[in-house]
């Protein structure tokens, strides 16, 4: 089973509860009560949206987080890679050392690159402003699985 971190599936719910809040501005302890993550995990998340792109801030008693662009610019794919890194389903594919034993004589290594492709091209598919509308309207796009290579 193919699975998001803990902490990329929180990003993409306090990123929702952004997308939700008309442009205002949240605190963690906010995000934390309507999303019920605990309010130290929103903090990290929403430092690592914000070092990511995807958060703005400002500080003061108006002071908080907001979304740094409109949700239907910003994507699950976005939101993703701005916690965990590159989308990659193996960690040959994106520049780590690899452990594995065969990764000199590897023939599926070079096969893994459109596969990646595809499963970003489908994170990506989805906009925040699709997960904050009501959930009939989130629907995969034409063709985001067709890759070529």
């Amino acid at each position: 089973m193919l699975r998001l971190t803990n902490l990329a599936d929180y990003a993409v719910v306090v990123m929702t509860a952004a997308a939700r809040c008309d442009g205002g501005s949240l605190s963690a302890a906010s995000v934390a009560a309507r999303t019920s993550i605990p309010a130290p995990t929103v903090a990290k998340i929403m430092g690592l949206l914000k070092r990511g792109g995807l958060l703005a801030s400002s500080r003061g008693v108006a002071g908080g987080f907001r979304l740094a662009s409109v949700p239907s610019a910003i994507s699950v794919a976005d939101i993703v890679e701005a916690v965990d890194g590159p989308i990659a389903l193996t960690n040959c594919q994106h520049g780590e050392v690899s452990a594995c034993a065969l990764e000199g004589s590897c023939t599926v290594r070079p096969h893994w690159k459109p596969i990646n492709v595809a499963v970003r091209a489908a994170l990506a598919a989805v906009t925040l402003a699709d997960l904050a509308g009501p959930a009939a309207a989130v629907r995969p796009r034409a063709n985001v699985l067709e890759v070529t290579a």
